[in-house]
């Protein structure tokens, strides 16, 4: 069961593509597909992956602004996703 809260980003490497997702906690079913890049892209790029992460950071903070009202905090700073919710080397 999907812990309560608005969501997150949840960024995962699918094929040739890391993919950015806004999802419930604790589970990815019904997850909002934000955007992608190519990995031969981000992989050995710094910068360009930092880049990606804070587009889809901003893109995801809007969302939950948009259904709560509030601006968002990120508090925590990214974290491995757990066994479970995994899909190619996320």
């Amino acid at each position: 069961m999907p812990k309560p809260g608005v969501g997150r980003l949840t960024l995962r490497v699918e094929g040739d593509n890391w993919n950015a997702y806004y999802a419930m906690v604790g589970t990815m079913d019904q997850a909002l597909y934000l955007g992608s890049i190519a990995m031969s892209l981000v992989q050995n790029n710094r910068n360009r992956k930092h880049a990606f992460m804070n587009l889809m950071r901003d893109a995801c903070s809007e969302l939950i602004s948009e259904i709560t009202g509030r601006k968002v905090v990120w508090k925590h700073a990214p974290k491995v996703a757990p066994p479970h919710e995994r899909t190619g080397s996320s």
